[in-house]
């Protein structure tokens, strides 16, 4: 029985750090975006601020769910 309930809470956490990192990624990227827009003439340099602003959304998320998952709570 405490199998189960382990298993149930590690796939909640995964839907919630798989979440997190979708919403990240998504917003991080949508800003790049915006920021190439607004200071880039050139369509490389704009794709590369939205690669730049993909990447710091993965890695932030990513950050933030090792932390959880190895039980390190900075918020407590």
């Amino acid at each position: 029985m405490a199998e189960s309930k382990e298993l149930y809470d590690v796939n909640a956490k995964w839907d919630a750090y798989l979440d997190l990192g979708l919403r990240r990624f998504v917003y991080s990227s949508a800003t790049g975006a915006l920021a190439g827009l607004l200071l880039f003439r050139s369509p490389v340099t704009r794709w590369a601020s939205i690669a730049f602003g993909a990447g710091v959304g993965i890695g932030s998320a990513y950050s933030e769910c090792a932390q959880k998952f190895d039980g390190v709570d900075s918020k407590e």
